[in-house]
């Protein structure tokens, strides 16, 4: 994977961690549940980890396997993603039942890109 891919991808998923977490502080918090508002911001949270962590290897990139970078770079998205969108259709009442079973692949996704990255430092 390229340092310039790897910075790239962290840098959007940094930039939308930023705009989603603002978005949900100020224009959310009167539309959703305290409960729903706590959902999203985990899914803000865990973005904003693994864009970190994306970042960081972009900086150590000849290091960095192609499976540890799309293990973070979709489980960003199936856990993070389904997780804004089930609260959203929530708050809308038109709850979308089919992102819930997503979210828990996208956070396996996420746990199979750490025990990568560990086997790639042994």
């Amino acid at each position: 994977m390229t340092q310039q891919i790897l910075i790239s991808t962290a840098a959007i998923f940094g930039l939308l961690a930023v705009i989603f977490g603002a978005f949900g502080a100020h224009a959310l918090k009167k539309i959703l549940s305290p409960e729903q508002l706590k959902s999203f911001e985990v899914g803000v949270r865990y973005q904003m980890y693994h864009a970190i962590v994306l970042l960081v290897l972009g900086f150590n990139s000849k290091q960095t396997s192609p499976a540890i970078y799309w293990c973070f770079t979709i489980g960003i998205l199936l856990f993070s993603f389904s997780i804004y969108g089930l609260v959203l259709s929530e708050a809308l009442e038109k709850k979308l039942r089919i992102l819930g079973p997503i979210t828990p692949i996208g956070g396996l996704l996420l746990a199979i890109g750490w025990g990568l990255l560990l086997l790639n430092v042994i």
